[in-house]
This record gives C-alpha cells, structure tokens and sequence, in this order.
C-alpha cells in the first residue's frame, strides 16, 4: 500500500513515514511529528485513541505566527 499525500503536499514521491506507534514491553505509545512520545497505553487500540485525544485538542489550539519579530 502507497502511502497517501497529506493536505497541502503535491510533491512526488511522497517522503518516507514511519508508524506513530511503537510497542515497548507490551506497552504501547504513539509519538508526535514534533517528537514527543505518549504512553504508556495497554493496547495499540488504547493508543490509537490517545492519539486522535491528542490531535482533536492540538486542533483548537490557535495557528503559530510564523513572523519572527526583532
């Protein structure tokens, strides 16, 4: 299965991803694009849900100014 072009991406070939999930000692956790881990979670099910919690809330957080100020 290919992956699929994200909102905003037209370039071809679509960069590498790995899975926002990963298992340590039967524990499971998801990380973010900014780096950060979550976990640990029971069940990769358990994760799955932490993670759409995590992006539903990131997506009330307000846009980041992308203006540096001197």
């Amino acid at each position: 299965m290919e992956p699929k072009p994200r909102a905003g991406e037209e370039r071809t070939p679509i960069p590498f991803r790995s899975s926002r999930f990963f298992c340590v000692g039967n524990r499971w956790y998801f990380t973010t694009r900014e780096g950060f881990d979550s976990g640990p979670y029971a069940t990769r099910e358990r994760a799955e849900v932490g993670l759409r919690r995590f992006l539903s809330v990131v997506r009330m957080l307000p846009e980041q100014q992308s203006e540096t100020r001197h």
